[in-house]
């Protein structure tokens, strides 16, 4: 299976040069981490912040400098600050190339559910739906399945929905899928995982393009 890191890596590989990229809360902030060397690309964050730096080391903290998941980041040179109206109006302008989201469950037509389960409290719907609406690609970055087992690659989503047929690409340590015309198609398997393991740990209908 991919670790961590190998399903960062495989997200990053979307990144292109010159982008303007939104990386949600949890494993997908790790995703700055691998974007290629040799491009240029600047992340926006929907708490007011555009080009931001990576993770600080210790003497570099700054308490008023963090992301939207309030993670400590650091400053470039080219960084800019600005009110969340603005922010928002990037992300609703279609400004974004590309979003990198975590979720709890995306359907095999590219709906997307992660901001709530129902009977647990939650601070809000933070900035997804804003957004899943507005971005040119949505990647998501999940576990394949829930910690009880039940799979998160769906028919039909069960729980509240971010977003419908918003999601272009699911990555999971099992391997890749891509969403097109509402189709789910996986393209590429983990290391030392098979066929027909993914198809067992999989609810959605999905086609192979290997």
């Amino acid at each position: 299976m991919w670790n961590r890191e190998e399903m960062c890596r495989r997200a990053a590989r979307e990144i292109k040069d010159g982008y303007y990229v939104n990386l949600g809360i949890g494993i997908p902030t790790l995703v700055a981490n691998y974007i290629p060397k040799d491009i240029h690309i600047t992340l926006q964050s929907e708490n007011g912040m555009l080009g931001m730096g990576p993770f600080p080391t210790p003497h570099e903290v700054d308490a008023d400098l963090i992301n939207a998941g309030k993670q400590t980041i650091t400053q470039l040179p080219h960084s800019s600050y600005f009110d969340s109206a603005t922010s928002f109006g990037m992300i609703r302008g279609g400004h974004i190339d590309i979003a990198i989201l975590g979720a709890l469950q995306v359907s095999q037509s590219g709906d997307l559910a992660n901001w709530m389960v129902p009977g647990k409290m939650v601070k809000g719907m933070g900035g997804a739906m804003d957004l899943v609406a507005g971005v040119k690609k949505v990647v998501v970055i999940m576990d394949h399945n829930a910690k009880d087992g039940e799979a998160k690659l769906v028919k039909q989503c069960n729980l509240p929905l971010t977003g419908t047929r918003v999601v272009h690409m699911v990555v999971t340590e099992l391997g890749a899928f891509t969403i097109e015309n509402n189709k789910l198609t996986l393209i590429e398997i983990a290391h030392d995982v098979t066929l027909d393991e993914i198809r067992t740990k999989t609810d959605a209908e999905f086609e192979v393009a290997l």
